[in-house]
């Protein structure tokens, strides 16, 4: 661990944010050739760089075994991190990695660096013997960006990554110390709906009453995307399904998301119903006038960006054509809606039950000393699905290092090096004991 400790340094010291906007690319480059050396280290070869479609590095190698017959595990995790947002909202520097309360806090520290780093740890722990698995490795460079780069180049390169187990680490356990898998993963539909009621501005006094203001137009109309429960309520879209796997405990939910004061939680089903089995509409963004330096004018216009969570076993273009039907049918006062389609990913379902899911169970068990649960995910990861498309026959695992103190993507983003221990452990004790 001591090892892993000056290896996360060292990658959280790369700023590897993968938009040249924002960094320069050769940071991302840095981090790419850093990762290709350390897996070279621990027994892979032909480590290289593999550009990809949007111009990101994906890092590739292999590490073959003596065993005839032996199943093949692919290795993921990405370099690429989010900013760091608010420099002045974090307590320890975001690009140095700062030990504070037993966490090691820093920009990348979870999400991902931190699953790259268990990767090396697992893999030293298991030393120079020849282990009874043939191993890939595919770190790529733009996952945060959501581009698309290694999705274009899994397709386009079928025979490279095939694998009988895929260790898709970029999610991680309900709470440290408690081993999970998640299991499904929402998709999402992105749409930007804009209101139209006026040529342009008028007084607020000589106009106001009689003439439609869109800016009022628009908050009727997003509220209507929930009930008086909270619950999203598109028409169309069933929001009654129900989570069967393990419980996302509410006073655990309060303390993570952090609600103020007598916030409630939203909706008639459990947590867990809410967050992993049914959709979830929220609005990103709204374009409107400012409180300060506003006018005493009706707005002729105004828009808003929105973001459908869709959970698994529910097709993510269909909810995102109900989302724009139900946004033009609740228009009011018969001003113009128009809505345009952002993005789209669909959700995810691992098939458990199989060998390695088996194999893992059982590390995991030995590891943490606890049975292993099954856990959803709100978020989306596209690779999944293009995994599970071009690798039908594969079981496709995710797990990882984060849990909710992590805070991914948000300043202050830390992650308990015990989490990297016992997940090395486990990753270690797998590759040792799976087989088909």
């Amino acid at each position: 661990m001591g090892r892993a400790r000056d290896d996360l340094a060292e990658l959280v010291a790369i700023r590897s944010v993968a938009d040249p906007r924002q960094y320069p690319a050769e940071e991302c480059l840095r981090a790419a050739n850093w990762v290709a050396d350390r897996f070279a280290g621990v027994g892979f070869t032909g480590v290289g760089l593999h550009e990809t479609s949007d111009g990101s590095n994906a890092v590739f190698g292999v590490r073959p075994t003596a065993v005839p017959g032996a199943p093949t595990v692919l290795l993921y995790a990405h370099y690429d991190v989010q900013p760091p947002l608010d420099a002045a909202a974090w307590r320890t520097p975001p690009w140095e990695l700062t030990e504070s309360g037993g966490r090691w806090y820093g920009r990348g520290a979870a999400d991902c660096k931190g699953n790259i780093v268990m990767h090396l740890t697992a893999l030293r722990a298991l030393g120079d013997a020849d282990l009874p698995v043939n191993l890939k490795l595919i770190v790529e460079g733009s996952e945060e960006q959501g581009t698309g780069g290694l999705e274009d180049f899994v397709v386009r390169n079928p025979g490279l990554l095939e694998a009988d187990a895929i260790l898709v680490c970029d999610t991680g356990n309900a709470a440290v110390g408690a081993p999970a898998t998640t299991v499904t993963l929402r998709g999402l539909a992105n749409v930007v709906v804009t209101v139209e009621a006026l040529r342009g501005e008028l007084h607020s006094g000589m106009f106001g009453g009689p003439a439609p203001d869109a800016l009022a137009a628009l908050v009727h109309i997003l509220a209507t995307l929930r009930d008086s429960d909270g619950n999203t309520t598109i028409a169309g879209l069933d929001n009654s399904q129900r989570w069967t796997g393990a419980p996302y405990p509410p006073e655990q939910f309060r303390a993570d998301a952090g609600l103020v004061g007598g916030a409630g939680l939203l909706g008639d089903g459990t947590v867990s119903d809410m967050l992993w089995a049914r959709p979830a509409v929220t609005v990103l963004g709204i374009d409107c006038p400012p409180v300060v330096g506003s006018a005493a004018a009706i707005q002729p216009h105004a828009r808003a960006r929105l973001n459908l969570r869709v959970p698994a076993g529910m097709d993510a273009a269909k909810a995102q054509d109900a989302l724009i039907a139900h946004l033009q049918s609740a228009a009011p006062w018969g001003v113009r809606v128009t809505v345009e389609k952002e993005s789209l990913g669909q959700p995810f379902e691992a098939r458990t039950g199989g060998p390695a899911y088996r194999a893992l169970g059982a590390a995991m068990r030995e590891a943490y000393g606890r049975d292993m649960v099954a856990l959803g995910q709100g978020g989306s990861i596209p690779l999944c699905n293009v995994f599970a498309e071009t690798y039908p026959r594969a079981e496709i695992i995710l797990m990882g290092v984060e849990e909710p103190l992590a805070l991914i993507h948000a300043p202050n983003e830390s992650v308990d090096p015990g989490e990297i221990a016992r997940l090395a452990l486990a990753e270690a004790l797998f590759l040792r004991g799976y087989q088909p």
